[in-house]
């Protein structure tokens, strides 16, 4: 009896030990491979409420988002009231080409609800913006990591109704095709030039695309597509114009002239509208010139000139020195922005000209970066026993562009920056 209960007691000892010792291969699992295990997110919703968004004339009831004050117009969409909602960036934990995108909404007869998406594949560069589809679906031009997602109501003219949007969810497709091989020459991929008419926008007071409000003798252009549309006082999407000598790098803060989904500047094949004309060439410029569409643009409207872009009045004026509209040469940057960052070492003056004897329209900060443009030659700056000649160009939140002496940027004699202006 005595034996038996030993055995016993023994043998309820090593179990206890046993459940308290973890397997070997638990102790040697890394944070990596456990984090492997669990499952990506496939699904989420939007939160259309969220303080880190981009609202303008957005109203929160009870229906969910619609236009707040029906009397808010945008030059692209003078028939309709207008508001515009774009969500934070959100990380998918995964790269992902293909998504569908389901809103609960109410769309009156005579109102629209224009759904886009963008990804980013790594930070500070963008895919130009893509409308969704039948069913909501969408298919990016390259595989991404982070989305976003811009939501544009256009309400009656005369306030009798809008659209009101209660539920986003975005789907990342269980099928997941390869990203479509990008034409050489393409916007996003290079920098690519063409020679465009160019209007004056005007406006002042008035609200583009983007929600933002027209200032006197502001710096920014309006392209004929929503695709390379600019957030709010974002520089994402940007050209460089030249005219005469003069040039000036702006950025896409509204739609127009003339139509809304003429991205010319994309191959035919990735074009939206106009898939049978060239290149670089806006259906405008085609309509006036050739007859195309029976010289109409998209709204049925007799074209008047050639135009492919507007610009606005600082821009016009201050920057290119126009007096009227005329031809430029137009160069669609990377949609990063031109593909440089630079970095600063020393908090340093930005100037609007590069020379000390410019006035400072800006600063930059010790261990800040900046997307920056070009460099050129300029005033000879020493700093810290170093000497150089090279400013870079960076792009201003406010417009336009100004200097700093590249002695105060990390990196080689110009920030890194390659492209000479």
């Amino acid at each position: 009896m005595r034996a038996t209960v030993r055995r016993l007691i023994t043998g309820l000892c090593v179990l206890l030990v046993a459940a308290t010792v973890p397997p070997a291969a638990a102790t040697t699992r890394t944070a990596a491979e456990a984090a492997a295990d669990r499952p990506v997110r496939s699904s989420w919703r939007i939160d259309l409420t969220s303080e880190k968004s981009d609202q303008t004339n957005i109203a929160h009831r009870a229906g969910g988002i619609t236009v707040d004050d029906a009397r808010t117009r945008t030059p692209s969409e003078p028939r309709h009231s207008f508001a515009v909602y774009t969500s934070p960036s959100r990380s998918l934990g995964r790269q992902a080409t293909a998504f569908t995108v389901r809103e609960k909404a109410v769309v009156p007869a005579g109102t629209r609800l224009l759904t886009e998406v963008r990804g980013s594949g790594h930070p500070g560069d963008w895919t130009q913006w893509r409308t969704a589809g039948p069913g909501g679906k969408v298919r990016l031009p390259e595989a991404v990591s982070v989305l976003q997602v811009r939501l544009t109501l256009l309400g009656h003219r005369d306030g009798g109704g809008a659209p009101a949007v209660s539920d986003l969810v975005v789907h990342a497709d269980a099928e997941q095709p390869e990203p479509p091989v990008t034409a050489a020459g393409a916007a996003g991929a290079t920098a690519v030039t063409y020679r465009l008419f160019a209007t004056r926008e005007g406006l002042v007071g008035h609200t583009t695309a983007n929600g933002h409000v027209i200032k006197p003798r502001d710096h920014f252009v309006a392209l004929p597509s929503r695709r390379m549309l600019a957030s709010k006082g974002g520089q994402e999407y940007r050209v460089r114009l030249c005219y005469k000598g003069r040039c000036e790098t702006a950025p896409v803060w509204d739609v127009g002239p003339w139509n809304t989904r003429d991205d010319y500047w994309n191959p035919p094949a990735q074009r939206e509208m106009w898939r049978d004309l060239p290149q670089g060439m806006p259906e405008a410029q085609a309509a006036y010139q050739n007859g195309y569409n029976g010289g109409l643009d998209e709204f049925g409207r007799r074209v008047a000139n050639p135009a492919g872009i507007d610009v606005a009045d600082g821009t016009f004026w201050d920057g290119l020195g126009m007096t009227g509209n005329d031809w430029v040469d137009v160069t669609f940057q990377p949609t990063d922005g031109g593909g440089t960052t630079v970095t600063a070492w020393a908090e340093a003056n930005v100037r609007s000209c590069a020379s000390t004897g410019c006035a400072i329209v800006s600063k930059v900060y010790a261990g800040q970066s900046y997307p920056a443009n070009c460099w050129k030659t300029g005033q000879t700056v020493t700093a810290e026993g170093y000497t150089s000649d090279k400013w870079v160009e960076l792009p201003l939140n406010a417009g336009g562009v100004g200097y700093v002496s590249a002695i105060y940027l990390k990196g080689d004699a110009t920030g890194g920056v390659t492209r000479q202006c």
